[in-house]
């Protein structure tokens, strides 16, 4: 088939990276011709709008609704806003109609890429939604008419989607809730892109674990996204604070970059913990496997809210993609998708995460059981395993 996906993101943003494009890369090694519509978040210093990468098209149409360089994320005004979305709408919706299609599918329910699925829907082409979040409640808004837009197409476009990928059972129960058909809804939760961590190999960790000049400290790690709207990375830093007392030699690294990334280095200075933290702001793609691998623990910070029950954390399924275990809040999906590979505490209370942290580095045998139930089940979560269910929802009837 010719597929075309809407991306409101670019290939190295969490969701291009961690599902959008393996997804679109996999389908295009399955034989099928894709293409990639994306914004990109800092448009003007792009060399190259238009190219061909693992035998997918690529064609970057326009700004995304941010603007993110090195680990800041800066918003636009309310005018310049409009402006931006308005552009990138516009530029969506004429590409993908001079890009003739079997079907088009949007990655994520939003406005930009949104009108684009109205109007082909109108024209008669098969569209089809990726769900991989609850956008209304997630995401941060300058205003609540912006929220209220974000949340209209939400709730409309699952309606009139030929079918609808998800991946959480929160996001399933909510479209059915919506009177979506249970049979246009195919389940597929994050997973792991294979080529990005088969190359990772001890050197590499070594190399890393030196240039960061961690020498012999235990290191529990945070990484993704520094902003406080749908990340409560400073639960985690209170917790930490607990853990310091009771493992002194253990160190939390937290890479990532966001909005909230000035704040929470305030944050962790007033807690005192200017020696047992360290921020390395983002990583590039190509080292992340790396990370993880160093670390004796990962984790999800989460309260038990709209946002942790409606996500599947492609941090989970990376850090088990290289053994290392994870301590996460029992919300949502994720004691289906951990299993035994690491510890489920109270969401939203430090001094529970606190604990979970210390199990696993203070009992080395469980440690290890869980590192050897990451290993044992990670095959399931790679992407080209993964997509067979994906592609599913292209035989769902009209």
């Amino acid at each position: 088939m010719r597929i075309t996906f809407l991306f409101t993101t670019s290939l190295e943003c969490p969701y291009g990276l961690g599902r959008g494009w393996p997804l679109a890369k996999e389908l295009a090694r399955l034989g099928h011709t894709v293409t990639v519509l994306a914004l990109h978040p800092d448009f003007g210093s792009i060399e190259r709008q238009q190219f061909v990468r693992d035998g997918v098209r690529v064609h970057y149409v326009a700004q995304m609704h941010v603007l993110k360089r090195a680990s800041t994320k800066r918003y636009f005004g309310p005018l310049r806003l409009l402006w931006i979305a308005a552009r990138a709408t516009w530029r969506l919706t004429w590409f993908a109609l001079r890009n003739p299609s079997d079907v088009y599918h949007l990655g994520k329910a939003q406005p930009m890429n949104g009108v684009a699925g109205f109007v082909l829907r109108g024209l008669g082409r098969r569209v089809y939604l990726d769900c991989d979040d609850y956008e209304a409640v997630t995401n941060r808004f300058g205003g609540e008419w912006q929220r209220r837009v974000v949340a209209w197409f939400e709730d409309h476009l699952p309606k009139i989607a030929t079918g609808v990928t998800i991946n959480t059972c929160f996001l399933a129960r909510r479209l059915e809730g919506l009177g979506v058909p249970a049979d246009r809804i195919v389940y597929v939760p994050n997973g792991v892109d294979r080529a990005r961590f088969a190359s990772l190999n001890s050197a590499d960790v070594e190399r890393l674990r030196q240039g960061l000049s961690l020498g012999d400290l235990r290191v529990v790690l945070y990484l993704g996204s520094m902003s406080l709207a749908n990340h409560p990375v400073d639960l985690l830093l209170e917790a930490f604070q607990i853990v310091h007392r009771t493992v002194p030699d253990a160190l939390l690294l937290l890479a990532g970059g966001g909005s909230d990334y000035e704040l929470l280095q305030t944050h962790a200075h007033e807690l005192g913990l200017d020696d047992a933290v360290r921020f390395v702001g983002r990583v590039s793609p190509e080292d992340v496997p790396a990370y993880y691998a160093l670390a004796e623990a990962s984790v999800d910070p989460v309260h038990d809210d709209l946002v942790a029950r409606s996500r599947s954390p492609l941090k989970l399924f990376e850090s088990l993609a290289v053994g290392t275990p994870v301590v996460t809040g029992d919300v949502g999906d994720r004691r289906a998708c951990l299993g035994e590979a690491g510890v489920l505490v109270v969401p939203g209370d430090a001094l529970a995460l606190a604990r979970g942290i210390e199990h696993v580095l203070l009992q080395p045998d469980e440690a290890a059981r869980m590192r050897a139930a990451a290993e044992s089940a990670r095959e399931r979560s790679y992407w080209d395993v993964l997509v067979h269910d994906f592609a599913q929802v292209y035989g769902v009837p009209e």
